[in-house]
């Protein structure tokens, strides 16, 4: 019997909340799961914690700062920092090495098979939107120009985003592998509505008041302000918005200062929209099941993961009709032109309103979350490694 193949792993935004470290550990923990030629090494720039799956070995490249500590907002990791991280990798036994992000991705000075995850082309197709500076937009040029590079093949998470990748960096269709992403099994319909309504409450949303949810990153292409004035005139005058989102100012570029003096100079919303900022998985499972519909107005996602989260919960969906979100959500949902408030509102309205509508999409939302799992991804995510090594299915 051959011995397993080695494939290291970037572990660098492990701990990340957003939807990178979210992937991040959904795809290594389903991967880890099997058993199917592969043995699996993670490079993390921290000690390993009891979030780390079992089953794999964990190789700590020390560095001035993690990446979470260096590469948020304007900051960048430092050029000391990538070329110890490189250098380190390199040192290592690894016969295919893995970046799940683009994000996170460091030069490594060796040959050697190379998977490169890009979620999306949205700071290639949005640039104004998603760097706070010309410098931010130059560097991350330049990172994904050596990232390009050192690929064998790159891997995404929709046909949407292999099309953009495609147009927009000029990866050849052919060496694009396209990997599902899914729900973890806690986001699921909860019978204990008492426990819910408690939830809901502690966040300040009342029970008496039906309430959209919105989950994710609150920056600039995400295009909240644009779903907050779909609010101011839509008919649901009574219906709330929870946004779910980080608030501090410590991750990605934001504009959460503009969206909370959009509402605050606005009295019929303050009173309507609740920032909640980051909220735990077993709390957010509450929210979506004790909310009417999930609301996603982004002007492009690359797969769209709260989304099926919510669609797990029973959610209908209320979506933007860009990027990946139609593919994922298919049936489960209601779209919208993002840059057309009223028509953000126009369908708002026909969710809120009709009833019988509502129990046919949350039905929908179900079925269809059901059809994606992280261990379908996990099987996909094998066939791109055999591909990159030149090695044909077992």
């Amino acid at each position: 019997m051959a011995a397993p193949r080695i494939v290291g792993i970037d572990a660098t935004t492990w701990w990340n909340d957003r939807g990178y470290g979210r992937f991040t550990r959904e795809i290594v923990s389903a991967l880890a799961a099997r058993d199917e030629g592969f043995r699996y090494v993670l490079f993390a720039d921290r000690e390993p914690d009891a979030s780390l799956p079992p089953g794999v070995e964990v190789q700590v490249i020390p560095t001035r700062r993690t990446l979470e500590q260096s590469a948020v907002g304007e900051g960048a990791r430092s050029p000391l920092d990538l070329l110890a991280l490189g250098r380190g990798v390199a040192r290592m036994r690894w016969d295919l090495l893995f970046f799940p992000s683009v994000y996170s991705y460091y030069p490594v000075p060796r040959r050697g098979a190379c998977v490169l995850a890009i979620h999306d082309a949205i700071p290639e197709r949005h640039p104004e939107l998603v760097f706070p500076t010309r410098r931010n937009r130059m560097l991350w040029r330049a990172k994904m120009t050596l990232a390009l590079r050192q690929a064998t093949r790159v891997m995404t998470v929709s046909e949407a985003s292999a099309r953009d990748i495609a147009a927009l960096l000029g990866v050849s269709r052919e060496r694009i592998d396209v990997v599902s992403e899914g729900a973890d099994v806690r986001f699921r319909r909860l019978e204990e509505r008492d426990a819910v309504a408690s939830v809901v409450g502690r966040y300040g949303l009342g029970a008496e008041r039906p309430y959209l949810v919105y989950v994710g990153g609150l920056n600039p292409h995400k295009n909240l302000l644009g779903l907050l004035r779909a609010l101011l005139v839509a008919k649901a005058e009574e219906l709330a918005l929870a946004v779910v989102g980080d608030t501090s100012g410590q991750g990605f570029y934001d504009n959460v200062a503009e969206l909370r003096a959009f509402v605050d100079a606005r009295p019929e919303l303050a009173r309507r929209v609740v920032f909640t900022g980051f909220v735990p998985d077993a709390d957010l499972v509450a929210l979506y099941n004790g909310a009417l519909a999930f609301v996603s107005p982004s002007l492009g996602e690359g797969f769209g993961l709260p989304a099926l989260e919510a669609m797990a919960c029973g959610l209908p969906v209320l979506a933007s009709d860009r990027g990946s979100l139609p593919e994922v959500v298919g049936e489960a949902g209601l779209f919208f032109d993002p840059e057309q408030p009223d028509a953000i509102a126009r369908v708002i309205d026909a969710l809120a309103l009709e009833p019988a509508r509502r129990q046919e999409l949350a039905g929908a939302a179900r079925r269809r979350a059901a059809s994606f799992s992280w261990e379908r991804g996990a099987r996909e995510a094998e066939a791109c490694f055999r591909r990159a090594l030149g090695e044909a299915a077992p």
